[in-house]
C-alpha cells in the first residue's frame, strides 16, 4: 500500500501514527534513556520524549475513535492495540497482524 492510500483512510492514518509512535519508543528505550542514565546526557529524552508523548496520545485517541466508529470488540481488537503500544516493537507487530488486515 502506498503512502497516498494510507493517508486517505482512517485506518491508514492510524497505521502511520503507530509506526511513528513505535520508532520514537524504540529510540527512547534503546538510545535516549541509556544516554541519560549511563552517560548523564539527557538531550535525547528532552527532545524525543515530548514528541513520543504527543504521538502516543494521538495514536490512542485515534484508536479509540476508530474502534468506536467500526464497532470493534474491546477485548479482541482495541485492548490488543493499546497493550502493544506500550511494548517496544509492539506497534509494528500490531500493524502487521491486526491493522493491515482491517479494511477501511
Amino acid at each position: 500500500m502506498n503512502m497516498k492510500a494510507l493517508l486517505q483512510s482512517r485506518i491508514g492514518r492510524l497505521r502511520i501514527l503507530g509506526f511513528l509512535e513505535g520508532i520514537t519508543l524504540i529510540f527512547l528505550v534503546f538510545v535516549a534513556v541509556p544516554m541519560k542514565y549511563g552517560f548523564d546526557n539527557p538531550w535525547g529524552s528532552k527532545i524525543v520524549g515530548p514528541i513520543h508523548g504527543a504521538l502516543f496520545l494521538l495514536f490512542v485517541f485515534n484508536a479509540i475513535s476508530l474502534g468506536v466508529e467500526k464497532g470493534w470488540k474491546f477485548w479482541k481488537t482495541a485492548s490488543t492495540i493499546f497493550i502493544a503500544s506500550f511494548i517496544p516493537f509492539g506497534s509494528f507487530y500490531i500493524d502487521k497482524t491486526v491493522l493491515s488486515k482491517i479494511v477501511d
